[in-house]
């Protein structure tokens, strides 16, 4: 008998990779960004730390926490505010697989043709019957973990979405002091909750709260910027929108 069994929840978490791998993933989108390149979390980011939470409450759904997680999982993307793509893992969302996101841009503003203005991806790490977890790779707009949630309070289920990130580089922290960066995330998590609440027939009000965990930047980690997938999005879209153009003709 081993000295060190392994935890109970072992087989919830990933397994450490080196390098992210899109074998796994559906078809379609932009696949930008994603294979071969490193995880990162909020310790690698450059900006300022923050933790945000975004919360609904499903009053009056008589879904548990566990069939609220297991609806999000299987239609995670029908959720997400129009514009943004997610083309998730062939297995569905479980530990260590990965997704590529093709997102829009503030206002959700996309390229002719919903051409996405930022190509770039997520790997699961972490995902029980009540959350599920993700974490960003290099170049994503934010270094850091997304956890999806869902718990009873007071008579009924709330569905949560806590992150915890720093902007990747100099660029993105940019967008973020001016409020751009804020406003967009905010909106989009927003949106996203109150998606999921129309599932359960609730015209749920989602609700936040931030804080900011830790002021500093690490200009260490100014480099990240070489991976922006902002601006390798932007080398490559003009092809994209011709293609589809003329797939259209």
């Amino acid at each position: 008998m081993s000295d060190n069994p392994a935890p109970r929840d072992a087989g919830n978490w990933a397994r450490p990779v080196d390098k992210l791998d899109l074998s796994g993933v559906q078809a379609g989108g932009m696949r930008l960004n994603v294979a071969g390149r490193h995880l990162t979390g909020p310790i690698r980011g450059f900006g300022q730390m923050w933790q945000k939470t975004y919360w609904v409450r499903l009053s009056g759904a008589p879904a548990t926490p566990q069939e609220v997680i297991t609806v999000w999982k299987a239609e995670f993307p029908s959720f997400w505010p129009k514009g943004n793509r997610f083309y998730g893992p062939l297995t569905g969302i479980r530990p260590g697989e990965v997704a590529v996101l093709n997102l829009a841009g503030p206002g959700g503003v996309t390229a002719p043709g919903e051409t996405p203005v930022i190509a770039t991806g997520i790997m699961v790490i972490y995902a029980d019957d009540v959350s599920f977890s993700f974490m960003t790779p290099e170049g994503h707009i934010l270094a850091g973990l997304i956890t999806f949630s869902a718990f009873a309070e007071d008579g009924a289920t709330v569905a949560q979405v806590q992150a915890l990130i720093r902007t990747m580089d100099p660029l993105y922290e940019l967008s973020f002091r001016l409020g751009v960066g804020h406003r967009t995330e905010d909106d989009f998590w927003q949106a996203t909750l109150r998606n999921l609440a129309a599932r359960f027939n609730v015209a749920g009000q989602a609700q936040m709260r931030s804080a900011l965990v830790d002021p500093r930047l690490q200009w260490s980690e100014a480099k990240n910027v070489w991976h922006n997938a902002a601006i390798r999005t932007a080398f490559v879209l003009p092809g994209e929108i011709l293609k589809r153009l003329l797939g259209r003709s």
